[in-house]
């Protein structure tokens, strides 16, 4: 009997469950599937785009055009110009931003969307070639295509074997896989990546160095060889780093003294009243180069268990220090 309009049948936690886990079996299984269907019609996809001028244009219809954005995002941010044009408004003037310099990516589970095939004789005259991601070998989209990759499915995992699910997710795996091969074959590198992301966490992490965020001038706290015990603390207190370097005349660094010094000097009952710096200091103290990235200087932290790190020029020269805090600050760590 049809439940009455508006009124849901009881729900079942079992069977959400159950659904759920089958959902992932039958995408599973059209991955699988889809990896040992995989043959040299994918190589030459990806020959084709490394060689072409110009970028990949995307194109496909209702959740393939869903899909096809995100391939296109994904291809952009890897070292593959790429972007999204929606069929339907290629047949209205948007074909004009296809050039023959570019390759068309173009992605149908039927092979036969209206809006797409009613471009495909303009864009054979544009002279721009096709890769298609389809489902149906013979699609019409297939047979104009100049290489066409199967990403058929057995089933969708809807349990009405009607709404794009395994399908959707093949064509999204399938863009994956080009990305992942071109950026390879380009020797796309981390700190590639990094400069197309450069409001991200990667980004600040590959991007970032330790002379971006350092303390430098006056607001390293330093203090000569000879100076004394409470000139040291002073220098200590005004700059609020927790440390204090100690170098000489030149401004080379001898060592080190910290919070952690001086409490452990206490609780030894050392008599600190006439001592100098150069006495108490900790010698051969961690330091780092003022190019080297920050996540590095972030590692050295992390990996000594202090707080600060004292930062030198090519010459090992003092030119700096960089705190926890300007690491946090700067969303290094």
């Amino acid at each position: 009997m049809t439940p009455a309009a508006g009124v849901l049948p009881p729900f079942d936690a079992d069977q959400a469950l159950r659904l759920a886990r089958e959902t992932f079996a039958i995408e599973a299984a059209a991955l699988l599937r889809l990896g040992q269907c995989l043959d040299a019609r994918f190589a030459q996809a990806v020959e084709k785009i490394l060689q072409i001028p110009g970028r990949v244009v995307v194109m496909g219809m209702g959740k393939s055009g869903h899909v096809g954005r995100k391939i296109a995002a994904t291809l952009a941010s890897t070292g593959t110009p790429a972007m999204f044009v929606h069929p339907a408004e290629a047949s209205h003037g948007d074909l004009g931003m296809v050039t023959a310099q570019d390759v068309v990516l173009a992605i149908s589970n039927s092979g036969e969307s209206a809006e797409l095939t009613a471009i495909l004789p303009v864009l054979k005259r544009l002279g721009a070639p096709l890769i298609a991601i389809t489902g149906n070998a013979q699609s019409t989209l297939a047979r104009h295509a100049d290489v066409a990759l199967d990403c058929s499915v057995e089933r969708e995992a809807c349990p009405l074997n009607l709404a794009p699910t395994a399908s959707t997710t093949a064509q999204l795996a399938l863009g994956d896989a080009l990305a992942v091969a071109l950026l390879d074959a380009r020797g796309f590198r981390a700190e590639d990546f990094a400069r197309s992301h450069p409001g991200g966490a990667l980004g600040r992490k590959l991007l970032t160095h330790v002379s971006d965020i350092m303390r430098a001038g006056d607001q390293v706290p330093r203090v000569l060889a000879q100076a004394s015990f409470s000139e040291l603390m002073r220098e200590m207190s005004a700059k609020g780093l927790g440390a204090a370097a100690v170098v000489d005349a030149q401004e080379r660094v001898l060592g080190i003294f910290t919070d952690g010094d001086l409490r452990r000097r206490i609780e030894a009952g050392a008599d600190l009243r006439g001592v100098t710096a150069v006495q108490v200091m900790h010698p051969h103290p961690r330091t780092i180069a003022c190019d080297a990235l920050a996540a590095d200087a972030a590692a050295l932290m992390e990996a000594h268990g202090i707080t600060g790190v004292l930062v030198l020029d090519a010459d090992a020269y003092l030119v700096g220090m960089v705190h926890i805090g300007d690491l946090m600050r700067a969303k290094v760590i």
